[in-house]
């Protein structure tokens, strides 16, 4: 590299091909021992904007790319184990690749948090 604009091509590059590619298809193990040197690895900005973003970013339909997780819409969440949960992400909650989602039972309008489902074992997530 011989110009200052060729080491930032280099890098986007790197950030795009290796480093986003490696955070959608980590476990959450790697995930959570990657966290503490994010700010050296990625540069100085919050692992919540990029690590766990681009983690969940794995199911497409969960996240808006520049807020994160998306509330707005309800989701139905499948488990490697076959079992689906339906409601509304929170985004708040739903920390260091552990997914919440709020829920109610339509029969008797109870409304309630269900999880934590951890991104390793979520093999779908689908607006409803």
């Amino acid at each position: 590299m011989n110009s200052f604009e060729e080491l930032v091509s280099a890098r986007k590059e790197w950030i795009n091909t290796v480093l986003r590619p490696w955070c959608q298809r980590s476990r959450r193990a790697d995930l959570l021992k990657a966290e503490p040197d994010w700010l050296d690895i990625a540069g100085k900005i919050s692992p919540d904007k990029t690590l766990w973003l681009w983690a969940w970013s794995r199911f497409p339909e969960l996240i808006h790319e520049s807020l994160g997780i998306e509330e707005t819409s309800p989701v139905t969440v499948e488990l490697h184990d076959g079992r689906r949960f339906r409601g509304f992400p929170d985004a708040r909650k739903s920390l260091r690749g552990q997914l919440f989602i709020w829920s109610s039972d339509e029969g008797t309008e109870i409304a309630g948090e269900i999880g934590p489902f951890s991104i390793d074992e979520i093999t779908a997530v689908r607006r409803c």
